[in-house]
């Protein structure tokens, strides 16, 4: 998966938090997010805060999701609360390869 189709796939389920999501549609969705926003906080703060706003919602979605891939609730998105620990944690899970064959959450996304 590219960034492009990474960045369609995840505003197309923009409040979809069920399924799963691969951690190339994950990361390639966070790099996009992560540039755009540099490039509008550099024009101007308040553009970043829309973009900030606008990219919540699907980014809450496919870290639910992204989640599920490995097996977990996406209720592991609150651990971010806790400083540096739960970004760490956070982390290591969204860098962790996703379970082959269908879970609880449904089907392989490899093999769809």
């Amino acid at each position: 998966m590219n960034m492009i189709e990474a960045v369609k796939a995840v505003f197309s389920k923009f409040a979809t938090f069920e399924g799963r999501a691969r951690r190339s549609e994950y990361w390639w969705f966070f790099l996009f997010s992560f540039i755009i926003a540099l490039i509008l906080n550099f024009i101007g703060p308040v553009l970043g805060g829309i973009w900030s706003l606008v990219a919540l919602l699907p980014s809450l979605a496919v870290g639910a999701r992204r989640l599920h891939d490995i097996d977990r609730s996406g209720w592991w998105l609150l651990i971010g609360f806790i400083p540096l620990i739960g970004l760490i944690v956070l982390i290591v899970f969204f860098a962790t390869r996703g379970q082959a064959g269908a879970n609880r959450f449904g089907a392989d996304p490899l093999a769809a």
